[in-house]
Parts: C-alpha cells; structure tokens; sequence
C-alpha cells in the first residue's frame, strides 16, 4: 500500500505522539520516586497537635451513637506522648472526655475543645460535660477553647457564642484560660467577641485561603496573617489553633495537595514557630475520612500519620512523594502485554511496526489507568464508588485497545480501514461535558480524573489525525464537542490561570472536540454526507 507525501508526514506525527504518551507515563511515575530535598525540622517534637480517633472505616463524629474506648484512645496517646506535648479535641461525648485523664498518664497537656453547633439542647450538653471535665482536671489543661468555626458555619450569632464562652468562663478556675477558635477572618469581623476570651485562637489553613497561597510563600502567608492578628488585638495573647497542610486533593491554583508540600509546609512552619515563640497546634493527628464526605478527597489527609498510625513522612532528610513508583511502569508493562495478547489475532498487521505501536499503546494507557487506580485509592469512599470508578477504568481500556489497534494497523501500512467513533466516542464527549460542568458549578471539593480521560481524548485525537473517512458525526456530538473547550477553559479562569492541572484538563477537552470537528471538516468536503449516528 502507498501513501502520499502528507499521510506520511501525518503517520510520522503520529509516531511521535505515540512515543512521547508513552515516555510521559514513564517519567510521571519516575519523577514522583524521586527524593525530593527539604529543609529539616528543628525537631521531630511538636508543641500540640488536633486529635479526633474517628479513623475507622465508618467512624465519625456526626453519627452520635459513635464511641470510642478508653483502651484506643489510651493506646493512642501512649504513641502520640512520644512526638507531641499535648492534644487539642473539639468535642465532649462519644469517650472524648476521657482524654484529659488519659493524657495526664503519659504527660501530656489537652488543648480541650466544647462543640457547639446550631442545636441549643446539644449545646447545653456540651458545655456542662465540659465544665465538668475541666473541674476534675484542671492540672492538665492548657486551656478550653469553647466552639470551633461556629461562626464560619453560620450555625450562630455572635452574641449567642458569646454568651456560651461567657458561661463556661465564668464557671472555671482563672487558671484554665478559655478561648473561640475560627479562621482568621472571621476574628477580624467580629473584634468585640474578643472580650469573651481570655486569648485569641485562630486557623491559618494557607490551602484553603479564599487566595490559596503556594506553598513556597505559606510560612510568609503565615507570619503576615499572625502579625495581622496581633495588631488587631493589642494586649491579647494569639495562638494558632489549627495550621497544615494535606497531602492529598485537587490543586488549589498554586496549591497542590501532596506529600512533599505537606512535609516542606510543616518543616518551614515549626522553624517559623520556634524563631518567634509562639503557641500553636497543628493539624492533625490522624489521616480522617470521615471528612471526605464533607470536603471531598482533600479532606481526608491532613494527617501527620496514616489511618493506621504510620508516619507519613520524616522530620529530617529527603521525602518521596511516591515510594513504590514502580508499580505505574508495571502497569505500563502489563498494558502493552494485554494490547498485544488482545490483537493477537488481527493478522492485518502483524510486523513490528504493528506490535510497537500496540507496545506504546499500551505502555502509555497502563501508566495512565495506574495514574487514576492511585487516585481511587485515596478517593473512593464506599463500594458503590469503587464500582463506578472501576466500570469507568474498564471502559476507558476497551476504547484505549480499539483505538490502539486500528492504529497499529494504519501505522503498519495495512489496508485503510475507517477510525471507530460513533456512539463509543459521543459516550466519552457526554460524560466529559458532565464532568465538566460539575468542576466549573461544583468543584471546590472535586478531583480531577486525567488518567481515565487521558485514554479516550488522545486516543481520539490520534485517530482523527490520521482518518480519511468522509462521515458527518452527529449533531449531538457536535454541540458536546463545542461545549468542551468552553468548560474547559472556564476551570482555568476559575484558577485565574495559575493551576497547571487545569491547562492539562483544557488540553483533553481540545484533543477530543478537535477530533470531532475534523470529521465535520473533512465530511463538508463532499456534496453527500451520512450521519454516523445512523
């Protein structure tokens, strides 16, 4: 078979894309198992850290017949004794009042935390289990701080917080000084809260600013935030009562959600908090997810150790964002075996050139689909999830293999043979327009799943640029393929432009609405069209 000089120059192109796919699910996963060097710790100790047991598939702390044993949170704090000075909770009930007599056993200090919430009766209750805790334990506490972000929920007034914290106030000892913690602008908003208090407790979460800040600039987010604060409230001490970062979760602009940054953020921070003396407790303990539910994936890893009580990562020397790095080239290998088992009996094709493209295929979709495999691990909930995300993986293989192997057959010179498209391709142009008008109404707490729509869009992009065939596609896929580009542009604005995961979101919505709209050109061509719907 002969080709003219431009198909060879398209063929050409295409063999590069197909090497450069494959090359950058290979360097993906080997740039994320390489150590990355941070500045250490000035010490693996920390003054005092958020602790909630609720780690347990299943566990949280909104179901209120949930319970947790002296004996767990006893075994708990005998480990965390060894890394941190004392433990700040949120609530009483559900065995947390427990935890001041506890922690008195392994010399440890309690941050102790009452909950209120929009519920006068819970309320009540809340605040006299903590006045009694507090009684009986007055040695161990570093202080009580009454509500948590209650005003960021709008789940009450200032004058009725301001009353809860007065009423416990006035019920301890001078000794156990009492405080409100809230994001920090939320104490700018309300000043006069602070003559409630007998100290200022605020969240500086640089992740979750309304104008994230990357993590090279946090710790000056920090400190600017921190001084901030202090001028606003002369003669009142300020504590950080919740500061981190997580290590899983979308990116935020120049925010991203990840090991390294959790560890670097950390690190940066302790250094900062130990050249200014200031109190602080970081969040948190455990990894939670329970609060994925509430905040998505991110929510769910903002731990310093693991649901199992694992240290992510070290206070000193190098971290590795992936440590089993190697198991996306495993991936990638045993795709390229299953493309070539599976086109095993298409003897059209069978050379080499045939078989290396059915290689690059699969090396690159097997990378690819490790690539969103990881991200299920750490984002899949319940079973009914799983099964979606692993319906939605298979279907994302079949289309890679089909489209694999019309290319191998084209790029080995076989006769021509007509690019699958029709209702295969108009399913994934439906289901990524869904997606995306998801993440532009509805994406703060949402993922981005480039490796199952990494498959579809370059695969179809490479097919196109390489058909002849002369077949209008339908109108339907026309109008999603028009829609693509625009959402897909809208979550780079969102982002003001400044996340690089958005850029790689619009490059996959173009790819696959470019395929279509070059089988609309090339059909225009010719006085007689037919409709691949039909």
């Amino acid at each position: 078979m002969s080709f003219s000089p431009s198909s060879r120059g398209r063929r050409l192109v295409a063999w590069l894309m197909l090497a450069l796919l494959a090359l950058a699910g290979a360097a993906w996963w080997w740039a994320g198992g390489r150590p990355v060097q941070l500045p250490d710790a000035p010490s693996a100790r920390i003054a005092c850290v958020s602790y909630a047991p609720f780690r347990k598939p299943g566990e949280t702390p909104l179901d209120p017949k949930a319970f947790v044993s002296p004996e767990r949170i006893d075994t708990d704090l005998a480990a965390l004794s060894t890394r941190f000075d004392c433990v700040r909770t949120y609530s009483q009930g559900q065995g947390l009042s427990a935890v001041p007599e506890i922690a008195a056993r392994h010399h440890m200090q309690v941050l102790m935390g009452i909950w209120l919430g929009g519920n006068a009766k819970v309320n009540a209750e809340q605040v006299a289990l903590g006045i009694a805790t507090a009684r009986k334990y007055p040695q161990v506490l570093r202080g009580v701080i009454v509500g948590n972000e209650v005003l960021l929920r709008g789940e009450l007034s200032e004058t009725q917080l301001a009353g809860y914290i007065r009423e416990v106030r006035a019920a301890l000892p001078p000794s156990i000084p009492v405080s409100y913690a809230d994001v920090w602008e939320f104490w700018l908003r309300h000043p006069k809260l602070a003559g409630a208090v007998d100290y200022v407790t605020i969240h500086i979460l640089p992740y979750w600013e309304d104008q994230p800040v990357p993590p090279e600039r946090a710790i000056e987010h920090v400190a600017n935030v921190y001084s901030r604060v202090t001028q606003a409230f002369p003669g009142k001490r300020v504590m950080i009562g919740e500061t981190g970062w997580p290590s899983e979760g979308p990116t935020r602009r120049g925010a991203a959600a990840s090991l390294v940054n959790e560890a670097r953020y950390l690190r940066e921070f302790l250094r900062y908090a130990a050249s200014v003396n200031m109190p602080y407790n970081v969040i948190e303990t455990f990894d939670q997810p329970w609060k994925r539910a509430q905040e998505g994936t991110v929510g769910g890893y903002w731990g310093i150790f693991d649901v199992h009580a694992r240290p992510k990562f070290a206070m000193q020397g190098p971290v590795v964002e992936i440590p089993d790095w190697w198991l996306g080239w495993l991936a990638g290998a045993a795709g390229a075996l299953l493309f070539a088992l599976a086109g095993f009996h298409r003897r059209r094709w069978q050379r080499e050139r045939g078989w290396l493209v059915l290689a690059m295929a699969g090396f690159a979709s097997g990378t690819a689909v490790a690539w969103q495999v990881r991200q299920m691990i750490y984002a899949c909930r319940d079973a009914w999830e799983w099964s979606i995300s692993i319906v939605a993986c298979l279907a994302a293989l079949f289309t890679a293999l089909r489209l694999a192997s019309w290319l191998a057959g084209r790029l080995a010179s076989a006769p021509f043979k007509p690019a699958p498209a029709g209702r295969l391709r108009s399913m994934w142009l439906f289901v990524l327009a869904l997606y995306g008008l998801l993440l532009v109404f509805d994406g703060r707490y949402r993922d981005f799943p480039m490796g199952l729509f990494a498959l579809p869009c370059a695969g179809y992009a490479l097919t196109a640029w390489l058909d002849e065939r002369r077949r209008m596609p339908s109108r339907e896929a026309l109008f999603l393929a028009a829609w693509l580009p625009v959402l897909g542009g809208a979550t780079v604005a969102m982002e003001l432009g400044e996340n690089p995961v958005t850029w790689l979101w619009l490059a996959l919505n173009v790819s696959i609405a470019a395929a279509v709209f070059a089988a609309w050109r090339r059909a225009r061509a010719v006085p007689v069209m037919l409709d691949e719907s039909r």
